[in-house]
């Protein structure tokens, strides 16, 4: 189920499911999605503050996430932040009018879980790609050409020049999915759990020691979770390696935990917690993985309908 493609000039929500932001950073990312040529309108809660860390109630998050879908003069709909707390809202988002409303779905982190669900269940496409106050903000957060092409129509690609490094070589193509690992690991046991067997897998995480990824990894191998996958791709694993520790350390965990594994293997490519330059992967999509002489990640289909 592709939504329409979204073009200049189109209405977009944004909205915070989960922990709220800084009020600067939401008008500076309003600003940002507007100078893209975007009439970008905030949600009645995006600016909120629930204690302890929420931007509002479960209720009030989930009635702006519900809004943004139902309303026909939203075309594409981004999140202020992750943090934590959407998980609040997933026993209760009504899957058929998602269904009836498909739209473009921006967010990572916490979002991760709502993303796979709303695919699993509805077969939404996930944007795993930048968050209003946590990359639109900031001077050079968004990767313009993959976030244009995932609106578009276009093709996304991603190489070298987007942090992409072999670790182990091949080719493998297949049904892009994923998102942060710790999300997904905690999900396990419950009806929200992701659907991840015989896909594309990407993984990404912020500030988990080698050991704590290490962890997650069996975990999901325990879990099954990994049955039938093609390749793995993980993310920039931005401060996942501490200063003063062997730089390669967490590449070496991902080969001994995966050792079992005989597809392609990468890490490095910037998307969700990342330094800069946010990627933006449109899961639910079949895409290659292509590590030879370059590494390359190539979709072989459009996230929209242009």
């Amino acid at each position: 189920m592709k939504p329409a493609a979204v073009g200049k000039g189109a209405r977009v929500a944004v909205i915070a499911p989960a922990s709220n932001a800084k009020p600067e950073r939401i008008e500076q990312g309003l600003a940002a999605l507007r100078s893209r040529g975007f009439d970008a309108v905030a949600g009645e809660h995006a600016m909120g503050k629930e204690a302890p860390y929420f931007s509002g109630t479960a209720a009030e998050r989930l009635a702006d996430l519900l809004d943004a879908f139902a309303d026909p003069e939203i075309e594409a709909i981004f999140v202020t932040r992750g943090g934590y707390g959407s998980n609040y809202l997933m026993e209760d988002i009504d899957l058929d009018l998602i269904r009836e409303n498909p739209k473009p779905f921006f967010g990572y982190s916490d979002l991760t879980a709502v993303q796979t669900w709303l695919f699993d269940q509805a077969g939404l496409p996930a944007f795993h790609g930048p968050m209003v106050a946590a990359d639109f903000y900031r001077e050079g957060g968004v990767h313009e050409a993959s976030f244009e092409a995932a609106l578009n129509g276009g093709l996304v690609e991603a190489g070298a020049s987007e942090g992409l490094r072999i670790l182990k070589p091949g080719r493998a193509q297949g049904v892009i999915y994923g998102g942060c690992l710790s999300i997904l690991t905690a999900s396990l046991g419950t009806r929200f759990a992701p659907q991840t067997e015989g896909k594309l897998l990407f993984l990404e995480d912020v500030g988990a020691k080698p050991y704590q990824i290490d962890r997650m990894l069996r975990q999901m191998v325990l879990a099954g979770k990994f049955d039938g996958v093609t390749g793995f791709i993980f993310g920039e694993m931005l401060e996942c390696v501490s200063a003063g520790t062997d730089p390669d350390l967490l590449e070496q965990v991902i080969l001994r935990v995966l050792d079992w594994f005989d597809g392609p293997i990468a890490i490095g490519l910037r998307s969700g917690h990342v330094s800069h330059g946010n990627v933006t992967l449109p899961m639910g999509i079949r895409a290659e993985l292509v590590l030879e002489t370059e590494p390359m990640l190539q979709y072989l289909e459009a996230a929209v309908q242009s």
